[in-house]
């Protein structure tokens, strides 16, 4: 009980934090916008990207120990101590060891190896973390509102080709861990540089055309418009566009309630098409054999100090970012599922846009992390894929999947361009996949003993155990048809 309270106290402090975060990124937008316009995308340079989602990343370093910890029922990281008055007996939930590792990293010894290419060798985590750093860059975080007379933007960067950006940018993040695997001349780096190069180009194609469906339903490539406006938003008169609008919709004495037209209604199989390739480009578990410690491999076998440093928090970056991206394109954004237009035309929203701003910016920021929350879940659920796993799942799986989902969307746009047999047919598919999740094998289907797959041994219908090992068939045509007692003994025990 008192882990669940301290754990609830301090996800009250970080929507507090973020609160305050917004409402601040808003006030100062405005007041910067007097000095020339478009001031205010500078200050939301600083606050979103360097304060909020680099903030984010290095408390992700002791937050993902602290979840795995509670899912394997341990303590973790708790005994790293601030040497001040009231707080050097406490643990602060493991925030001092950030603290640490980011000073032991800065000031520990910057080794480069004797045959390392210095200056491809130096490169590599550059390249590794920059185009994830500049990917956020174009992800919306709040409404435009009016600050001041002012118009403030909550986003870094609109260009005309959206989220073209984003794939090109990302596609650049190869060349780092490739350069740092080869760069390093070291045979195990090699090999980790080689696997993740692989990986990362066969999950972009997978990636690119889990959105064409998307695409298709809102004709655009720019975020902002994905996420849309509600209607008569802050009383300007503007009609609903984007996921902001009602695909079905009632309201209750001025309170809006409905069906909105989120990504994931239209585009279930998509999202979960984006996520597996978007996660799989992270390179994390399940997906790291890029980076396999148990197989003394990884691209960054090499590196030390801070070179690795950018490595590691590179990857807690690509965490945020992805999070980012699936809530802009898939939930709707910084809106509410219902009840928008009402909040937006309050009076005192209309007269206070900068507080419209700030919640809808805190509603944006409560998807983000619990789709962070989802990613550490799954870090720390399942099992290493096995490298042949991982590229049957790209090309064998994800990427046909991916071209039924363009052309099954692209046919129903056409035929109803409202998008809402789209919705049905999303709906149907989140259906089917509830039910094959509850669904259970019945009692007696699986095979017990020397009845089945010698499942109880550990081996493959051929002969094979589960690490591929050869061994002796165990006499597969004494076991294929009834025989008596005795002979089935005697020839499991000569198998044996």
């Amino acid at each position: 009980m008192k882990r669940t309270l301290t754990m609830l106290f301090w996800f009250g402090v970080m929507f507090a934090h973020f609160v305050g975060i917004m409402a601040a990124a808003y006030l100062l937008g405005g007041l910067v916008e007097d000095v020339f316009p478009g001031a205010s995308r500078l200050t939301n340079l600083v606050i979103l990207m360097v304060a909020v989602v680099m903030g984010i990343a290095s408390l992700l370093t002791v937050a993902e120990r602290k979840w795995s910890s509670l899912m394997q029922n341990r303590i973790g990281p708790n005994r790293a101590r601030i040497n001040l008055p009231g707080l050097k007996d406490k643990a602060l939930v493991g925030i001092p060891h950030f603290l640490a590792d980011g000073m032991k990293m800065l000031f520990k010894e910057d080794f480069i190896p004797a045959t390392a290419n210095k200056l491809l060798y130096n490169l590599g985590p550059m390249l590794a973390f920059a185009p994830v750093f500049a990917l956020f860059a174009v992800v919306p975080a709040g409404p435009t509102v009016s600050v001041f007379g002012k118009t403030v933007d909550m986003v870094v960067a609109t260009p005309d080709f959206g989220i073209l950006y984003v794939f090109a940018i990302a596609s650049l993040a190869v060349y780092g861990t490739s350069l740092a695997g080869w760069s390093s001349n070291n045979k195990f780096a090699l090999l980790g540089g080689v696997r993740a190069a692989s990986q990362m180009i066969s999950y972009e194609v997978a990636l690119g055309l889990s959105l064409v469906g998307l695409m298709m339903a809102f004709s655009t490539v720019q975020l902002p418009t994905f996420v849309g406006n509600v209607a008569n938003e802050l009383g300007t008169g503007v009609a609903a566009s984007g996921q902001a609008r009602y695909l079905w919709s009632a309201n209750f004495g001025g309170f809006d309630i409905g069906i909105p037209a989120w990504g994931f209604l239209l585009q279930p199989l998509g999202f979960f098409l984006f996520f597996a390739a978007a996660f799989a480009e992270t390179k994390r578990a399940p997906f790291d054999t890029p980076e396999g410690e148990s197989e003394i491999i990884g691209y960054f076998v090499e590196y030390s100090g801070m070179k690795f440093g950018l490595f590691m928090i590179s990857e807690f970056v690509e965490i945020v970012v992805l999070s980012g991206l699936v809530v802009v394109l898939f939930f709707g954004g910084y809106h509410l599922p219902f009840g928008g237009e009402w909040l937006s035309n309050l009076p005192v929203m209309r007269e206070h846009g900068w507080l419209y701003g700030t919640i809808l910016g805190t509603v944006f920021w409560a998807k983000v992390m619990f789709f962070v929350w989802l990613q550490l879940a799954i870090r720390w659920t399942f099992l290493r894929f096995r490298y042949d796993q991982i590229q049957t799942l790209g090309w064998k799986i994800l990427l046909p999947l991916g071209l039924i989902n363009v052309f099954a969307t692209g046919a129903l746009v056409l035929w109803d361009p409202s998008l809402r047999a789209l919705a049905i047919f999303g709906i149907l598919q989140i259906g089917i996949l509830v039910a094959l999740t509850m669904s259970r094998k019945e009692a007696g289907t699986e095979g017990h003993g020397h009845g089945g797959a010698h499942g109880g041994h550990g081996h493959d219908a051929h002969g094979h155990d589960a690490h591929g090992h050869g061994l002796p068939a165990h006499g597969h045509a004494a076991h294929a048809a009834p025989h008596p007692a005795g002979a089935h003994s005697g020839a499991a025990t000569a198998s044996h």
